[in-house]
């Protein structure tokens, strides 16, 4: 195998050593470093693919280990920090789902949601151009991106200051309905866009650019709180783009 395609598979092997230092960190009780450690395994999973494309040096193997890679920082390492938030202490205000300790167990979805997710765009050929199903990095950064606006916030400078963020996201109840609900977009058919550019023409990538403008505004008005809403506007952009994705 020639030298070129080691540089993709090594991208690939930094994406899943961060997935393993987002689980180590979270068991220290490190839970920003666990977060920050999914978002940069996220970008080693784009530099991995854009280094394949650019190299000419895709290979089977790659395929492979690119898969097993999201599978641990993607799939495995989000799940455990939803396990954590959802493990936090409750009130007099408990429901019994949450007395009985079974709430935190919604977590289990991401992970076994994420390997049908990858399982399937590895034999799908439809998702060649743009994915079938939430693909799991955005699924993982959404949630990595609770705990880093949960802790953080005291120190996040923003321009526009809502505690709606804060007080909607430490809501265990909120982020159990969020874990199925986002779980079920893992393995739906719903079409979402790739923000991955083969082209730089506007024709070709409308949505990509106009998704890039809005997020970095967002992220200019509300700092990390709108890294949440990101992935919604995701969600929302790929929504109203079915018939051209």
């Amino acid at each position: 195998m020639k030298i070129k395609y080691y540089i993709p598979n090594f991208v690939t092997l930094l994406n899943l050593t961060s997935g393993v230092l987002s689980i180590t960190s979270l068991m220290s009780g490190q839970v920003v470093w666990a977060a920050a450690f999914i978002f940069i395994a996220a970008v080693f999973d784009y530099l991995d693919g854009t280094l394949a494309r650019l190299l000419d040096a895709r290979s089977e193997l790659g395929r492979q280990l690119d898969s097993l890679a999201d599978m641990v920082s993607f799939g495995v390492a989000p799940g455990i920090i939803v396990y954590n938030m959802l493990s936090a202490n409750c009130g007099v205000s408990c429901n019994a789902l949450e007395r009985m300790h079974i709430t935190p167990y919604f977590a289990l979805l991401i992970p076994i949601c994420s390997a049908i997710r990858l399982g399937k765009f590895n034999i799908d050929l439809r998702q060649e151009e743009n994915f079938i199903g939430l693909p799991t990095p955005a699924n993982a950064i959404f949630f990595a991106s609770i705990p880093l606006l949960l802790f953080l916030q005291p120190h996040l400078y923003s321009l526009v200051q809502l505690d709606f963020f804060t007080n909607f996201f430490s809501n265990s109840r909120v982020i159990a309905i969020l874990t199925v609900f986002f779980s079920y977009l893992l393995v739906s058919d719903f079409k979402i866009f790739s923000i991955k550019f083969k082209t730089t023409s506007w024709a070709d990538n409308k949505i990509r650019y106009i998704f890039l403008f809005l997020s970095l505004l967002l992220l200019m008005l509300f700092s990390l709180n709108a890294l949440p809403v990101i992935i919604l506007l995701y969600l929302l952009l790929s929504m109203g783009y079915q018939r051209q994705i």
